[in-house]
């Protein structure tokens, strides 16, 4: 028995072959896409909110709480003066030595962050050990205010994945800064105020500390310049988006367009 082919059978043999081998290598590369696509997002950047994008001339200034709380009274005072309400991030720690200075900063009408329990180095501690962290400071901050905290920094501005995602895990957002004071350092407040002139912007997080040598008696001034500058000065929650919002490469939190 013979098989004749003759060229127009030929013809249709060989684009047949070809629309499969097409088929084929095009499968291939929606399946490669599609794992590179899972690689890429597992393996991103999680990103704490550095700042804020917003048309609204206001930022936010932060204090954490993590030593003595020698100049609290000083500086709610100087808050109240001014008629400005900010951020402290506390910790558990703290909150355990100082209880009574917890109930002033929230009896005074500001908002009250997480700093963790401890002050460890989370970039070190496992997922289930960075929750516990947040959920204990938030329980302790809950039993001497009546309100648990939404909001968390990590110690020592450290954060990876695992850190952020832990936090995102025991309902909080982290927060992060971006123009830091260095009061911690001991600057004294013209120095200070020089690392924020001219740095200053709409939706700016600047990071304060208590118990240093120059915060109290330099936080009336810095406040001053700042409103002199045409800066509305908020809590971070009034300053942040609750909802449809992006966070980008750099840390800045923006409204999600359609």
């Amino acid at each position: 028995m013979f098989i004749v082919f003759n060229k127009q059978k030929i013809q249709s043999y060989l684009i047949a072959f070809g629309t499969v081998v097409t088929l084929f290598v095009f499968a291939l590369a929606i399946t490669e896409n599609d794992h590179n696509s899972i690689l890429t997002s597992s393996n991103r950047k999680e990103l704490p909110i550095y700042c804020v994008e917003t048309q609204e001339k206001k930022l936010a200034f932060t204090m954490n709480c993590a030593w003595n709380a020698d100049d609290i009274d000083s500086i709610l005072e100087t808050l109240k003066q001014n008629q400005v309400k900010i951020t402290f991030f506390v910790v558990g720690d703290w909150a355990d030595k100082y209880p009574e200075a917890l109930k002033k900063i929230a009896a005074a009408g500001h908002e009250i962050g997480n700093h963790s329990n401890t002050h460890p180095h989370v970039n070190n501690l496992s997922s289930e050990e960075n929750i516990k962290q947040v959920q204990e400071c938030s329980n302790k901050v809950e039993k001497l205010t009546g309100k648990q905290t939404i909001l968390y920094r990590a110690p020592y501005g450290e954060y990876n994945n695992t850190v952020i995602r832990a936090a995102k895990t025991a309902n909080h957002l982290p927060i992060q800064w971006n123009l830091d004071t260095l009061d911690y350092t001991g600057l004294t407040g013209s120095q200070m105020w020089e690392r924020l002139d001219g740095k200053l912007k709409n939706g700016s997080i600047i990071l304060m500390h208590n118990g240093t040598t120059h915060t109290a008696d330099s936080l009336d001034m810095l406040l001053k310049n700042t409103k002199q500058a045409g800066y509305k000065i908020v809590t971070v929650s009034e300053l942040i988006y609750q909802g449809n919002y992006i966070i980008d490469e750099t840390g800045t939190q923006k409204l999600q367009t359609m």
